[in-house]
């Protein structure tokens, strides 16, 4: 066992190529595995690169979500609220046993037989986008036209939210996100967001029904006589912001990876089976959601040999763990025949994403759509001049221009 005090550089976030991790998690994961590295926080934490240990962090008890204890690592400034506004915690920051609760609440809103139900209303949501998009002009923003408003749409459907107003949180959550602006922006937008979803709450406390998941949620606290206002806002707030953030910025992503690499397209194309086995890939490969698993010791506990101490953060590098050649042979080959199940990109253990089975359904529906009405599609500038999303803390596209 090794009880390492020296700190590294700050923690590299930026891709120096699109499609890969910052090159220094693999020298991080050959030399120092387990290393204490700066957070462009200003905090220090230990880095984890290697899958097992990720695992291993992920499903220990002895590992905090909670992300207003100050000993939680942050990859932005800390965000201070007001006095008056106390924070309301969503299940992403919740540990147990109240997260265990309040997931079991809400699972069943996610299983695969609820998703199957949803099917045919995705998929008619993704053909009425590319009709518009086939009847324009070309070259067309994908991201515009199709990545960003099917998932939207959907999360707004399943919430019960109007997507009438959608400009208003989507530009809400990408301040929230962006790792270039300060702390007061980020979290204004916050409070905003946060204000919309309790008003919208507060009025659906007023006439639920069983329409949508907010609806059915609030007559179920109103069944078990467990009302909780604050609650409800939180999870409103995490399935609003991660149901169309991260589904769209993998369509995007997964649209010029698939272009890029026509001879596993061809696969797809000629056994829609493979699409599912393909997303799995992209989702190991891009890992957009990468700092989720950041986590602070509760307790003294060794990971991978290495003592951390209680109260020390963790950033369970989950894009380094995906190309953990241990892990997965030639870690940097994009290769849908690979079984990449055991990917880490949902991340691991109780946390693990709410909303995997929605957005792998998504993601199907898109690809087998998208490259069976528009076979002929391109990208419609070099990829080197693609605006990648190294400024924000989920990876993606800020614009796709296609053509056809």
């Amino acid at each position: 066992m090794t009880d390492v005090e020296e700190t590294t550089a700050t923690l590299p976030l930026a891709r120096k190529c699109p499609f890969s991790p910052p090159p220094e998690y693999e020298r991080l994961r050959r030399e120092s595995p387990i290393s204490r590295v700066g957070l462009p926080s200003g905090q220090t934490a230990w880095a984890l690169t290697r899958l097992e240990d990720i695992r291993e962090m992920l499903s220990s008890p002895h590992f905090s979500s909670d992300r207003q204890n100050p000993s939680f690592p942050l990859m932005v400034a800390r965000q201070i609220r007001r006095e008056d506004k106390p924070f309301r915690p969503s299940l992403i920051a919740m540990d147990p046993p109240e997260h265990s609760q309040a997931r079991r609440d809400v699972v069943g809103e996610f299983t695969v037989k609820r998703m199957k139900a949803l099917q045919p209303r995705i998929q008619q949501i993704v053909d009425e986008h590319l009709d518009a998009l086939l009847a324009g002009p070309k070259p067309a923003d994908l991201v515009q036209a199709l990545s960003l408003p099917v998932p939207s749409l959907v999360i707004c459907e399943l919430l019960g939210v109007p997507y009438s107003d959608h400009e208003f949180f989507q530009a809400r959550s990408s301040k929230m996100l962006s790792r270039e602006v300060s702390a007061e922006e980020r979290m204004a937008a916050f409070e905003q967001l946060e204000n919309y979803l309790d008003e919208l709450v507060t009025k659906k406390e007023a006439n639920a029904t069983e329409d949508d998941l907010l609806g059915r949620q609030i007559l179920k606290q109103r069944e078990t006589g467990e009302a909780d206002h604050g609650e409800l806002v939180g999870l409103a707030f995490l399935l609003l912001i991660a149901g169309h953030e991260t589904t769209a910025n993998m369509i995007s992503l997964g649209t010029v990876t698939l272009l890029e690499n026509p001879d596993q397209l061809a696969k797809i194309k000629a056994d829609p089976g493979k699409t599912l086995a393909a997303i799995e890939e992209l989702l190991r490969v891009f890992t957009i959601a990468e700092t989720a698993t950041s986590r602070f010791a509760t307790a003294d506990v060794e990971i991978g040999g290495t003592l951390i101490r209680a109260g020390e953060g963790v950033v369970g590098l989950s894009n380094a763990g995906n190309h953990d050649p241990d892990g997965f042979e030639n870690p940097d080959t994009f290769d849908i025949d690979r079984g990449a199940r055991h990917h880490v990109a949902f991340g691991f253990g109780v946390h693990q994403c709410l909303g995997q089975n929605l957005a792998r359904l998504e993601l199907q529906i898109v690809f087998d759509t998208l490259f069976r009405r528009m076979p002929g599609i391109r990208i419609a500038v070099p990829v080197d001049e693609l605006p990648f999303k190294h400024d924000s803390t989920i990876y993606g596209l800020h614009a796709l221009p296609v053509t056809w």
